[in-house]
């Protein structure tokens, strides 16, 4: 029998997904669940995408060029300089997905026992990029009493080390809903700068901000360009997750240009999907400003509803579509489990994702979940409504009845 890698032994389980086997039974059961758990937004993806995604009958799904099709590219620079910022095509490295543009981030930028700070609790795949590359994540602790917001500065400078290669942050947060203040990323970004870090700035949920404030991009603090890789995607912006379609967006040609080059031993990013891209960012704003005035009003029905669950703590989203939350139990993963197995009502529970799964500080977050506010409003309700019901039943609970 073969021998397993230690990448094969080490490699975590995405907690958004591995209770998906508990889901399927509990449908195969004949219970509705109401998916808290993931962030796939419910709203219909863009018409113009869906139609523009295509082929007509007798022509070839051709591979596009290894960097994306030339007319993506440029759709995308113009995209940026419609913000403020000086992108052009040559700066722009299409994937598949964000996913891909973070693993080939972290293959240019790390070798083998090279660190990235980044805060936490933080999106899981990073773990698993960064082991796939040989990195080492080393997290920073951010507390839910204090919404979350980014370690003070002198925390990031406590954790540089000779090993260190780049800070990775995630703005507006995922799973949190943080955005960080603007005084905040300018520290960053001059502790890079200083130290001659990389900054990795996942900006996926960008446009997804609920302060008032106009979204913007790290890339627009002077002198951030020196140092930033920025890695965007259109799975959120677009409702369209499964056309799996992101970029890598930098002025730091080697970077690029070494991307481009682990861009080339997969030869393709997805086709149609660049196709839809450029036909809805021609107009992005069409769909994205109804599409934040929706999860803003799901966000505040979020928070309405669990302040009537005794126990529960939360933190107050700012941005994204997610708020991590305490929870009277024994442990989230049990609790999380419970819901699938064991708990129903009127044929109906809820799932969500446990937060040790987002943390990389050994019994961090066992008390927590992620939400991902991704229901229209009244399934919303009724989903929380089922978690309140649950946390009654479960023989775990820490809370007195």
């Amino acid at each position: 029998m073969p021998i397993l890698s230690r990448r094969g032994h080490e490699a975590p389980a995405s907690p958004i997904r591995k209770l998906e086997p508990f889901a399927q039974q509990a449908m195969q059961r004949g219970l509705k669940i109401y998916h808290l758990n993931i962030g796939q937004p419910d709203i219909p993806t863009p018409s113009a995408f869906l139609e523009h995604a295509r082929l007509e009958s007798g022509q070839v799904l051709s591979y596009s060029p290894s960097a994306g099709i030339y007319g993506f590219r440029q759709a995308l620079a113009r995209h940026y300089r419609g913000m403020g910022l000086s992108i052009d095509e040559a700066d722009v490295l299409v994937t598949t997905g964000g996913s891909e543009a973070l693993l080939f981030a972290m293959l240019a930028l790390c070798d083998p026992g090279d660190e990235i700070i980044t805060p936490e609790p933080f999106y899981p795949n990073y773990s698993l990029f960064s082991l796939i590359a040989g990195a080492r994540i080393r997290p920073l602790p951010t507390r839910i009493e204090e919404n979350f917001r980014l370690p003070p500065i002198t925390s990031f400078e406590a954790a540089v080390n000779d090993r260190t290669r780049a800070i990775l942050l995630c703005n507006p947060s995922n799973p949190t809903g943080a955005v960080y203040t603007r005084e905040a990323l300018q520290q960053v970004v001059a502790l890079c700068r200083r130290h001659k870090l990389a900054l990795m700035a996942d900006e996926v949920y960008r446009e997804f901000v609920y302060t008032g404030q106009e979204p913007c991009s790290v890339l627009h603090i002077p002198g951030a360009e020196e140092v930033t890789v920025v890695i965007d995607s259109m799975s959120k912006r677009f409702s369209a997750c499964g056309a799996r379609v992101g970029c890598l967006v930098s002025k730091i040609r080697e970077v690029v240009d070494a991307a481009t080059r682990f861009a080339m031993g997969r030869l393709s990013p997805p086709t149609l999907g660049q196709l839809g891209g450029m036909a809805v960012l021609e107009d992005p704003g069409a769909f994205i400003t109804p599409m934040i005035a929706e999860f803003r009003q799901r966000r505040d029905v979020l928070a309405e509803e669990i302040a009537h669950l005794p126990g529960v703590v939360v933190s107050e989203p700012q941005g994204a579509f997610y708020s991590m939350a305490r929870l009277p139990v024994d442990s989230a993963e049990s609790f999380c489990q419970y819901l699938l197995t064991d708990f129903s009502q009127n044929g109906e529970t809820v799932m969500l994702a446990p937060g040790p799964g987002f943390y990389a500080t050994p019994g961090a977050g066992a008390d927590e979940v992620r939400i991902a506010y991704v229901l229209r409003v009244d399934p919303l309700r009724r989903a929380v409504q089922l978690l309140g019901e649950a946390l009654k039943a479960y023989p775990g609970r820490t809370l007195s009845p």
